[in-house]
């Protein structure tokens, strides 16, 4: 058997196999206040066989909100709201994790009715996608640094009300050009105070915040994802001298916090970097490979065989495959995900993949 298919320890739980459901935007918080629905609690049950879940990005904060419907984790209704998620995982003994995602620069004011904040008053170049259709990026508030520690406390309160809801543990969303990623980078970040101007500054937002979260839930039940590299959201990280040696001191940072795993979104041509990001975590290292623009797929399972991660994740097809480690085992088939239904809608290309009892039935 694969060694992507055995048990595996995380912090304090036992997972079924090796096999990470990655973060993935859906859009469909229609409850009161941007809750999460029984619906999604539906979409997250289906996909307990997983050996962890880790939900679409969650907003610890109005302000921190940057697509329509998403959900928050920051007011008693959407915390409850989200027991009802956890609970319905459980139950089919799946392991879930909350992705706590500030958007930052990239929100608009038409999503939260708040000017967008960010390291540096500087305006992303592209689009946000709102209910009024698509609208150029603002200029950001730049954070104070008082904001920027209260910032630091919305995060790890976050934290504490994800394990309030029931769940397992959180990941930091340090990744894709949201805020802790606008930090990183020296096209988003160029304050030339503590919180910038170096990156051994830079890098401190991310690491401040990681320490926070960690003492209000226990490091073992926190995750940070990063994706070094990622031209995503008008991010900037193309000299390559700066990208190592801010990704490697990020990574020598948080590694002495302890922290339950390292997860890494990988963009085509970062191989090596990524090999020497591994080899020095010191803990549990998720991948979610670049493979060519195309879903990761059974290939990739040869990642974990020769130990580049210890879990390996997948988005597209875990969307679309609600059994995906099942499908994995055998080789297929796989279901084709619909990018039409990604974003918004009810059920359609949300729940009503089926398995492949179903498809047999």
């Amino acid at each position: 058997m694969s060694k992507a298919f055995e048990p595996y320890q995380l912090g304090g739980r036992l997972l079924a196999n090796r096999l990470v459901m990655a973060p993935m935007t859906r859009s469909r918080a229609y409850g009161p206040g941007q809750s999460p629905t029984s619906l999604m609690a539906d979409y997250y049950a289906q996909r307990a066989s997983a050996g962890l879940i880790v939900t679409e990005g969650v907003q610890p904060s109005r302000v921190g909100q940057g697509y329509p419907d998403t959900p928050g984790i920051h007011t008693a209704e959407q915390i409850a709201a989200w027991r009802t998620v956890t609970d319905a995982v459980h139950a089919r003994g799946g392991v879930i994790y909350l992705q706590i995602m500030h958007t930052g620069r990239v929100g608009h004011p038409a999503l939260m009715g708040l000017q967008p904040v960010g390291p540096s008053a500087i305006r992303a170049t592209g689009q946000v996608y709102t209910h009024e259709g698509p609208q150029d990026f603002v200029t950001p508030h730049e954070l104070t640094d008082a904001e920027i520690r209260a910032t630091i406390d919305d995060f790890a309160t976050a934290a504490r009300n994800a394990v309030e809801a029931g769940f397992d543990g959180v990941e930091l969303h340090g990744a894709n050009g949201y805020l802790i990623s606008q930090f990183l980078a020296p096209n988003s970040n160029q304050r030339n105070d503590a919180w910038g101007g170096s990156p051994e500054r830079r890098i401190r937002f991310a690491v401040e915040t990681a320490k926070a979260v960690a003492e209000a839930i226990g490091a073992d039940k926190v995750g940070f994802r990063m994706s070094p590299g990622n031209p995503f959201n008008d991010i900037d990280e193309s000299d390559a001298t700066d990208l190592e040696t801010t990704y490697t001191a990020l990574v020598d940072a948080l590694a002495s916090l302890n922290l339950a795993y390292l997860h890494q979104l990988e963009v085509d041509g970062v191989r090596d970097l990524t090999l020497r990001l591994r080899k020095t975590w010191p803990g549990t290292y998720i991948l979610n490979p670049a493979s060519g623009g195309q879903p990761t797929g059974p290939t990739e399972l040869e990642l974990v065989e020769n130990d580049t991660a210890d879990l390996l994740a997948y988005g597209a097809l875990f969307l679309a495959n609600p059994d995906l480690p099942a499908r994995l085992a055998q080789g297929g088939p796989f279901n084709t995900p619909d990018p039409s239904t990604f974003y918004g809608g009810d059920g359609k290309g949300f729940t009503d993949y089926p398995t492949l009892e179903e498809a047999r039935a």
